[in-house]
């Protein structure tokens, strides 16, 4: 098959999407398939070829998956943008993903999960991996898709959202408290406060990146992951930090990060957490595949989030916990792509 393979784009994950998208880009040629890297946002301008089938034949992309501690901003990313494009769409990637069999989307963070692409790619015809645009924006919207999680009474920790510039009210839970930019991933803006001096000056740092914030109430426990593929859970992966919390730089980093799955649970509590993964993927309207993430008090079991276009790096969870059913990381990359066509 032809198929591109969509990263990078303008979003702060822009450096983690690039290394899921040449990891992806190369299983994938393991595989027998025509399959080229495409950055979202700085486009492609044809200049090496004469015609759009023989993008398909470029060389692979480099074999170095590191991802830099840099976190991008907005005037980093369109820094990197040359030509006088605009909009998130650089030049010539919808002709390119118009000529493939389907396009995986590599894209993390907001406008990479937000449905913005997905809604593009619907209205040009183009298939794609992962959920449509609907269920992508409200399970990047934060604040909406704790509302669905509650109104289905599948357990979260209780937030409140806060504004950019709003005064901050008086919180219904005590601190310690998480605050999070309500649209993004990878822990990015993200702060773990123990009092109001330090809630006040996380909000500022995660109202860079968002003119939303979310604050938790924070659930002390362990944390785990479970991907679903295909309507299936995977088993959970449970994560463990040296230091501190599982923030971007453990995610990315080797720095003492550690992974155990399937994890040393009663096998009651890892069925329950498989269960309200699939439960949660269905009110959260995600299909394909996905990723649901947990904590665990040793009582109950808690959904941090979900993930609509999990991280394919060598440091991701979804890969590991393929892996550990004997799904390789190309047969999960093509069970991906499977599992939509047949859709």
């Amino acid at each position: 098959m032809k198929i591109v393979v969509l990263a990078g784009g303008r979003s702060p994950e822009r450096n983690v999407s690039l290394s899921s998208g040449a990891k992806i880009t190369n299983a994938l040629r393991e595989k027998g398939h025509a399959a080229v890297l495409i950055d979202l946002f700085l486009g492609d301008d044809l200049s090496d070829v004469e015609t759009i089938a023989a993008v398909f034949q470029r060389p692979a992309p480099s074999t170095d998956y590191a991802i830099s501690e840099e976190v991008l901003t907005n005037d980093a990313i369109d820094a990197l943008r040359t030509t006088d494009s605009k909009g998130l769409f650089g030049p010539n990637v919808l002709k390119i993903c118009g000529a493939a069999d389907i396009v995986f989307l590599g894209l993390h963070g907001e406008d990479g999960e937000n449905g913005k692409v997905q809604a593009t790619l619907d209205l040009f015809g183009i298939p794609y991996t992962g959920s449509g645009f609907a269920a992508s924006g409200i399970t990047m919207n934060k604040h909406l898709a704790k509302q669905l999680l509650q109104h289905n009474q599948i357990n979260t920790a209780r937030y409140q959202t806060i504004k950019a510039g709003e005064s901050v009210p008086q919180l219904a839970f005590d601190f310690p408290m998480v605050v999070k930019p309500t649209h993004g991933g990878s822990s990015i803006g993200m702060e773990i406060v123990p009092d109001r001096p330090a809630l006040i000056a996380a909000l500022t740092e995660a109202g860079h990146f968002d003119n939303e914030v979310v604050v938790e109430e924070y659930i002390a426990g362990r944390e785990f992951s479970v991907g679903v593929l295909n309507g299936q859970a995977l088993p959970a992966i449970e994560i463990t930090v040296a230091d501190g919390w599982y923030d971007y730089e453990h995610k990315y980093q080797d720095n003492g990060a550690t992974y155990q799955t399937p994890p040393h649970i009663p096998a009651t509590v890892h069925q329950e957490m498989q269960q309200m993964a699939l439960a949660t993927m269905q009110v959260l309207g995600l299909t394909n595949y996905g990723r649901i993430d947990f904590l665990w008090d040793g009582q109950t079991i808690y959904v941090i989030e979900g993930n609509s276009l999990p991280g394919m790096t060598p440091h991701s969870l979804l890969p590991q916990e393929a892996a550990a059913v004997g799904i390789s990381y190309a047969d999960l990359c093509e069970q991906i792509i499977a599992g939509q066509l047949d859709a």
